[in-house]
């Protein structure tokens, strides 16, 4: 694992400006170094090397990058220069980050979030690339790498399924049966209290969680489409079909961990470690919080069904991989590393030090999946529909600064459903129209 003294890290990993500025507590000094993130003459690249922007803070995703890095620089003798920020405040400060002088390649996502720094010029045109690794991707994830002018911006590195996670000993203790219809998920949450636990794990102090929440009550509620068409500005909040996943999301929070607002998904992740909790909605990275017996002792299920209509026919699935800026330091040390994520040999080498998602490459090897990784697969392959997570399948600008807080204020207010409705309309149509 890299030493974080040495990591090149560009920004306080505690505290991003808006907190800064909220607390009082920031002075010119502090401006000026929280800038650095694009600064051209911050940890400027060695001569001969590719910087990389890194999100990967945790320490099990940092190590496994780093691993595929290594391979890297075995194969073609060109070093990797990371430089690693906060998760969320890499998320905060992207549009900035572009703007400045971003690194040679940056970690990002596939599907709205993609198109919409590459319709703004803020990413290199990887097209070139692509013709060398097209035939190891499928044509979903071209499409998913793909901007609106038909070129490709993005390379695929691996994907991971949301779904509700279990420890397999505390069902069989208790006898509990994976729940399929909300009918019968309710039912077993009423149980699951009656014998002293907490059903579902909780947290979202970062502000992203809830939103995987929302996009399977919505998707199950209303169907795939309307998922689409109400990220992409085109079906009103306000109306009657939002209302009812909010309406529908509070009958289910009588079953959710309390203080939602003040614990991060790895304190959730601990609850169910610890068998406080029996369940938990996450990503399949849920699995970085556990170790030997009791990661081999996890399994999960798919959301269950609410309307029978749409029954359980999508699946939260998002692609993370890989981005250039606009003119790199080293565009063809930036375009190698870019070929070589791309490969089976790089994504299982990633995967060797996080198997808690699966590769984007078809010439990766499933040798090595552990079960979790093979039910992944089963998964995300029986579904009709893939999204991408509310914050990626919207425009980024509307995911920050209105779902983000409306669905906390949610939280802490689950009753005014209306005017939190007409609230999040009013601000989307300004933003949508800008």
């Amino acid at each position: 694992m890299q030493d974080p003294s040495q990591s090149g890290d560009r920004l306080n990993p505690f505290m991003t400006r808006r907190k800064l500025v909220a607390t009082g507590a920031v002075s010119a000094a502090a401006v000026s170094a929280y800038g650095r993130l694009s600064s051209p003459a911050f940890a400027a690249p060695q001569a001969g090397s590719v910087s990389f922007g890194s999100n990967a803070s945790d320490p099990v995703p940092k190590a496994a990058y780093q691993a595929a890095f290594d391979a890297f620089t075995a194969k073609s003798g060109t070093a990797v220069q990371v430089n690693t920020v906060d998760h969320n405040t890499f998320q905060e400060q992207i549009n900035n980050y572009l703007q400045g002088k971003p690194d040679d390649v940056f970690t990002w996502f596939a599907g709205y979030r993609m198109k919409f720094f590459a319709q703004k010029g803020l990413a290199g045109d990887i097209s070139d690339v692509w013709a060398k690794i097209g035939n190891s991707m499928s044509p979903a994830m071209k499409g998913a790498s793909t901007g609106s002018d038909g070129k490709q911006y993005f390379v695929p590195f691996y994907l991971y399924p949301w779904a509700i996670f279990y420890r397999k000993s505390l069902f069989k203790k208790y006898g509990y049966t994976a729940p399929k219809t909300l009918d019968q998920f309710v039912a077993l949450s009423k149980q699951m209290k009656k014998d002293g636990l907490v059903p579902m794990a909780f947290a979202d102090k970062d502000g992203w969680p809830a939103m995987g929440t929302f996009d399977y009550i919505n998707m199950r509620t209303n169907g795939y489409d309307f998922h689409v068409r109400l990220m992409a500005g085109k079906e009103p909040w306000d109306g009657p079909k939002v209302k009812a996943v909010f309406n529908n999301w509070r009958s289910l929070l009588p079953y959710h961990q309390n203080a939602a607002l003040g614990r991060t998904w790895q304190e959730a992740a601990q609850s169910l470690g610890q068998k406080k909790a029996a369940m938990y909605l996450l990503g399949s990275f849920v699995g970085q919080q556990f170790k030997g017996a009791a990661y081999n002792d996890l399994d999960f299920f798919a959301f269950p069904e609410i309307n029978p209509k749409w029954g359980r026919d999508s699946v939260e699935a998002p692609i993370d991989g890989f981005m250039m800026s606009k003119k790199p330091s080293n565009s063809d040390g930036a375009k190698a590393l870019l070929a070589y994520l791309a490969t089976g040999p790089a994504q299982n080498a990633y995967l060797g030090a996080d198997p808690n998602n699966i590769a984007a490459s078809k010439t990766a090897s499933a040798a090595k999946y552990n079960s979790l990784q093979k039910k992944s697969i089963a998964l995300i392959a029986g579904s009709k529909h893939i999204s991408q997570f509310l914050d990626r399948d919207t425009r980024p600008d509307f995911a920050s600064t209105v779902m983000l807080p409306a669905l906390q204020q949610f939280l802490k207010n689950p009753k005014d459903v209306d005017g939190l409705t007409k609230s999040i309309e009013k601000q989307k149509k300004a933003i949508f129209a800008a």
